[in-house]
């Protein structure tokens, strides 16, 4: 039997009204999207697999709170960053329950002056992420929310429940300390292939 190939936009509609056929199209065409964004905040992919999965049950669930955009040309764009944002709050309330974060409310820019770093001029997209692993938590949490997903910072502090000026330290940090896991990663390079 030849299966009918379904839009993006077909697929939503389906999904809305419950149909098993759309929501396992959904599940096969978006999957891989979802792992990615996930695994930017946990470290294995079993964790991973059980929050794409919490993701898709967020996302069947709320389908009909979904809002197309005017264009029909940028529906698979606005999905996407629909089920992105599900997908990284999802990872951060599973974070949240794992463990109880230490955060450092009394964080404040004055005691910890927010310099300007320019990672992205100097790094590799493919080496960020390979780096943000070697990263402590909260610094990866806030690195991926502010630079990966364009959250502001007031939006970062009321999810992961930290003063807004604490965000920008940590962003601060995490910045300084990729900076230095990549120039590190660089020396080791040279003085191996010297």
């Amino acid at each position: 039997m030849i299966k009918k190939i379904l839009s993006v936009e077909d697929i939503i509609e389906g999904c809305k009204k419950n149909d098993n056929s759309c929501k396992e199209m959904m599940y096969k065409s978006f999957y891989g999207y979802l792992m990615g964004i996930i695994l930017r905040y946990v470290n294995n992919s079993y964790d991973g697999e059980e929050l794409v999965n919490d993701c898709f049950i967020k996302i069947f669930k709320n389908i009909d709170s979904f809002q197309p955009p005017n264009n029909p040309a940028e529906l698979q764009k606005t999905f996407k960053g629909w089920i992105a944002r599900i997908a990284s709050r999802t990872a951060i309330d599973k974070l949240r329950t794992l463990k109880n974060h230490s955060y450092v409310d009394d964080l404040s820019e004055a005691e910890h002056p927010v310099n300007n770093v320019s990672v992205a001029s100097d790094l590799h997209v493919q080496d960020i992420l390979k780096l943000l692993n070697d990263l402590p938590e909260t610094h990866r949490l806030v690195f991926n929310l502010y630079e990966i997903e364009g959250f502001a910072h007031d939006e970062i502090s009321k999810m992961m429940n930290i003063p807004e000026s604490s965000s920008r330290v940590y962003l601060t940090r995490a910045k300084n300390k990729l900076r230095t896991l990549y120039l590190k990663t660089l020396v080791n390079s040279y003085e191996k292939n010297g």
